[in-house]
């Protein structure tokens, strides 16, 4: 039971810290806040703004799937993981704290969206919502890609919710922005004030976890490889 609570609770903080981190953030935001000049009524920014959070979540869960269950499904690679992934989650903790603290930087290429079609999926309502946030969601970053390819994806692979982490995560990314979309439905107009904020926060947020993350790499190290304790 502890164990399960350990991988939602994991899969969660990683989601949160994926939007928050300022590139995703600055997207989300700039996302709801155009949805919300396209869209009259508060109800329907709001709706809007769920169903973009929902394409996010929906994205990140089938992506994870599909990476989780194509690896598991040969064999070799299914029993090569389970014999090896715990001792390789000690250099892969360690390289994502170091792309966290900026110590590594990496370009990750992702996808991009014209502004021509920014705008014609905005003004096709909640259906369009849907798919700019899944669209989005596949725009990574240097952070939120180590987040997702470099915790995420081997924390699945060797825990016994496997597949539903990913799903999670999805939730816990949705989480900030769809405080940002009540916000604006609210007619909230100190957005900027608490994007601000929320920036700064991410900063410390993200520097803690990665010196998390290299202090129990540095534990697995330890346990696996050097046998010192």
């Amino acid at each position: 039971m502890t164990d399960i609570l350990i991988g939602i609770g994991s899969a969660v903080w990683l989601g949160i810290l994926t939007s928050i981190s300022p590139c995703p953030l600055a997207t989300n935001v700039a996302a709801i806040s155009f949805l919300a000049k396209k869209i009259t009524h508060p109800f329907f920014v709001l709706l809007s703004g769920i169903a973009y959070t929902v394409g996010r979540m929906v994205t990140y869960a089938i992506l994870g799937f599909i990476l989780i269950n194509s690896i598991l499904s040969v064999p070799q690679v299914a029993q090569f993981l389970q014999k090896y992934m715990v001792k390789a989650l000690g250099p892969i903790l360690i390289v994502t704290g170091l792309i966290l603290l900026d110590v590594i930087k990496i370009n990750f290429p992702g996808l991009s969206l014209s502004q021509k079609h920014h705008n014609k999926l905005a003004e096709a309502g909640v259906p369009g919502s849907f798919l700019l946030g899944a669209v989005f969601a596949l725009a990574f970053c240097p952070v939120s890609a180590a987040l997702f390819f470099g915790s995420l994806i081997p924390l699945a692979l060797s825990h016994k919710l496997g597949a539903a982490l990913p799903f999670i995560y999805g939730i816990g990314t949705g989480l900030p922005v769809l405080v940002f979309a009540i916000a604006i439905a609210m007619g909230v107009t100190s957005l900027s004030h608490w994007f601000n904020k929320l920036t700064k926060l991410e900063y410390y947020m993200r520097k803690a976890t990665g010196g998390i993350f290299i202090v129990v790499g540095l534990y697995y190290i330890g346990v696996y490889f050097l046998k010192l304790f």
